[in-house]
């Protein structure tokens, strides 16, 4: 084939796509085949307080909850209830009732469970925190690591003669 007859392929595409813009609708048409982008996940509200718990600042990480304020949240009611607990001077009593509330949003929240688990058994009170390891267990599927950690948490508990 002589050189002259020879077209390129994007030359080809562009006289395409101008004979396509020539055509009302088409474009849009065209547009319409093509996916549009998925939105981008939402920010973490909580992102925050789950950093300074991480690196054990307790404090820091109960001020930043109260100042998000969301206590119909499960996930905040559970993170306020575990830094109230581990700061330097718990506050027991504001942890239940944040591992409470958490648990009446949502009574299959590992978390909540674990760690009231765990406050049952700083209070002295072995058959809430089994009744926690109980529901745990029906809630977790392998591998589950609030439930083994409160498995251990209880097994401690006993190995102490706390039973």
């Amino acid at each position: 084939m002589p050189e002259r007859h020879r077209i390129r392929i994007p030359a080809l595409a562009a006289m395409a796509l101008a004979a396509a813009a020539c055509l009302p609708g088409a474009l849009p048409a065209l547009a319409a085949d093509t996916p549009a982008p998925s939105p981008a996940p939402a920010a973490d509200p909580l992102a925050e307080a789950r950093g300074q718990i991480k690196a054990g600042r307790w404090v820091a990480a109960i001020d930043t909850l109260k100042k998000l304020n969301a206590a119909g949240d499960a996930d905040w009611n559970n993170l306020i209830g575990y830094a109230l607990r581990k700061q330097p001077q718990p506050d027991l009593d504001a942890a239940q009732r944040h591992y409470d509330a958490a648990l009446k949003i949502n009574p299959r929240h590992a978390g909540a469970l674990e760690y009231s688990g765990e406050l049952a058994l700083m209070k002295g009170d072995l058959p809430t925190a089994e009744a926690r390891l109980a529901t745990l267990a029906q809630v977790c599927s392998a591998p589950c690591e609030a439930l083994d950690d409160l498995k251990k948490a209880v097994a401690r508990y006993k190995a102490a003669g706390k039973s």
